[in-house]
């Protein structure tokens, strides 16, 4: 098991300039991290306008990583597989140039959306669901197999409300039925759709290739600032209607010991990412939850 940091942990310091990403590289390994994800959100390694990849940017970040000690484990990017016609084959061209980014970082892997993070409520239904799954394996598939051909292992990872939930999850594996796609799995995003981590944990540690370590408050009754969708260290709402609040690793709601003590009774091996969200200074937020990572982790 390689214990990291996941980029999206430290986007609001990247975000304001008071880090680059050459510099977060640097932060986690100082911390301890042995691996990270890279989230171009705060930072990319294309032209936004001409979408020309940046080869030089992306060699000299490589070579940091390398120079630091810290393995780049896998690329995460948004996606939204699910508009219709003309906008979904820009939609799937668009990952599998993302696709041709993560190669060129060296990236073993490289995680996706099928869906988009704010689709409505009343469109999550599982009538929804069952209708969608062929377009959602389709796209996958072709996504895929460009990733194949890349040497870059696609992942779903259950995020969001629609493309969230064990069995959910299975489907979308089962229907892609590829050894180059696997799962990404979010301890934290399970309870989004008012799932047990714990038991997430067990019931899909053997089909992960990489796991996100998260954990919430969570509250029944209303905070006062709560959005539906707004989860940038605000409250926002679960499927069933919980309030939730990213927070820093083991200091939430969430058993984070349960969690890691049913990947780890799993025989789990592979990477972990603390992803952070919350309200808190995020290196020292980052700071926290990767300590305790590594603490609990020992401890179960």
């Amino acid at each position: 098991m390689k214990l990291g940091l996941s980029s999206y942990s430290l986007n609001r310091e990247i975000a304001r300039g008071a880090m680059t990403l050459e510099n977060a590289i640097d932060w986690a390994a100082e911390q301890g991290a042995e691996c990270m994800e890279l989230v171009p959100f705060a930072f990319r390694f294309d032209d936004p306008d001409t979408l020309a990849i940046d080869y030089g940017r992306i060699a000299a970040i490589r070579k940091h990583a390398r120079d630091a000690g810290v393995a780049l484990v896998n690329y995460s990017v948004l996606a939204d597989l699910l508009v219709e016609g003309e906008a979904r084959e820009k939609a799937i061209e668009r990952v599998c140039h993302e696709v041709d980014i993560a190669a060129e970082l060296g990236m073993p892997r490289m995680r996706h959306d099928i869906s988009a993070f704010r689709r409505p409520l009343e469109q999550n239904t599982l009538r929804d669901f069952d209708e969608l799954l062929p377009v959602m394996v389709e796209a996958t598939q072709r996504i895929c197999e460009h990733g194949r051909k890349r040497g870059v292992k696609t992942m779903l990872e259950n995020h969001g409300f629609f493309v969230n939930g064990c069995d959910r999850v299975e489907r979308v594996l089962n229907g892609v039925n590829d050894d180059n796609y696997g799962l990404l799995l979010d301890t934290g995003n399970i309870i989004c759709v008012d799932e047990d981590p714990a038991v997430a944990a067990a019931t899909l540690a053997h089909r992960c290739e990489m796991v996100h370590l998260k954990d919430f408050y969570v509250r029944t009754r209303d905070p006062g600032d709560a959005t539906q969708f707004d989860c940038g260290g605000r409250w926002f709402r679960s499927r069933g209607g919980k309030y939730l609040r990213g927070s820093i690793l083991a200091q939430g709601d969430l058993d984070v010991y349960a969690a890691l003590k049913a990947l780890k009774d799993s025989g789990y091996a592979g990477p972990i990412a603390i992803e952070f969200e919350g309200l808190e200074d995020p290196q020292y937020a980052s700071a926290v939850s990767l300590n305790n990572a590594r603490r609990i982790w020992d401890e179960v």
